[in-house]
């Protein structure tokens, strides 16, 4: 599961390395955040594609996800692009969760849900999270991953806690800082605060310090651009029993490189 993918730095970099590491750590199924792909804020079909065509299965998003409208027809169009399911099903796009296949054959059930502590005043993740785990008219297979997409800590850990053996995996994204809590929980859910970011490594959150810091000097409104440099690659995989769904081993995975 790969953290926020930011801009074209981000993109080159998940196209450089990904191909490679899934042959060599034998990697059969990989998600992405990609609400920050297009530019920097939103997503496009054409940015989703060229993801797709590097080895990642499946696009989870957040709040960004509505920046860019061009990709709202596309979101009902593939299965393979998930926003946040707690936006509801009343006008809006896309769907906030599937089941794909992985590449050993597994099923796989992939959810993505969104916070609300200083972010939009949308659904109850909690309880939409019960509702398809415990209401669906189909059991969902037993491996099922999740990207929460939210602003504070502690709701990410409430969320991990709370679908604790209920879910194979909750991970964290939205903040684009890497966590180093990564661990299995008592009931066997695989759990990590924040991926953290694939994207310039000398930069505030991905974007360009001169573009950023003036809302903190001077509360300037600015224009975030994407950053340069080298990009750092952050990731975390998770080993699975598929037969129970219950998480084997978490590890993070770091690289940085030259795009």
């Amino acid at each position: 599961m790969i953290g926020d993918v930011i801009g074209k730095p981000g993109r080159q970099a998940v196209e450089q390395i990904l191909p490679d590491l899934r042959l060599e750590r034998d990697i059969d199924f990989v998600t992405a955040n990609g609400e920050n792909l297009a530019g920097g804020m939103g997503l496009t079909k054409s940015t989703a594609e060229a993801l797709f065509a590097h080895g990642v299965d499946v696009i989870t998003s957040g709040n960004h996800i509505w920046d860019k409208r061009e990709i709202y027809p596309f979101l009902d169009e593939t299965d393979r692009i998930l926003r946040p399911l707690n936006y509801g099903t009343d006008g809006v796009p896309g769907r906030g969760w599937s089941v794909y296949q992985a590449l050993d054959g597994s099923d796989i059930a992939v959810i993505n849900l969104q916070g609300r502590t200083y972010m939009q005043p949308i659904d109850n993740p909690f309880t939409d999270a019960d509702r398809l785990l415990d209401e669906s008219s189909e059991p969902l297979p037993p491996m099922r991953l999740v990207d929460f997409h939210c602003e504070i800590t502690s709701e990410k850990n409430a969320l991990g806690l709370y679908l604790d053996g209920r879910v194979s995996v909750v991970v964290g994204t939205h903040t684009h800082v890497v966590t180093g809590d990564e661990r299995i929980l008592p009931k066997g859910t695989a759990y990590q605060t924040d991926l953290g970011m694939t994207g310039p490594f000398w930069s505030v959150i991905g974007f360009d310090p001169a573009s950023v810091l003036p809302r903190f000097i001077n509360a300037l409104p600015t224009r975030f651009e994407v950053g340069s440099g080298p990009v750092i690659f952050q990731a975390t995989q998770v080993d699975l029993d598929p037969a129970t769904g219950r998480a084997l081993a978490i590890e993070r995975i770091q690289q940085l490189i030259e795009v």
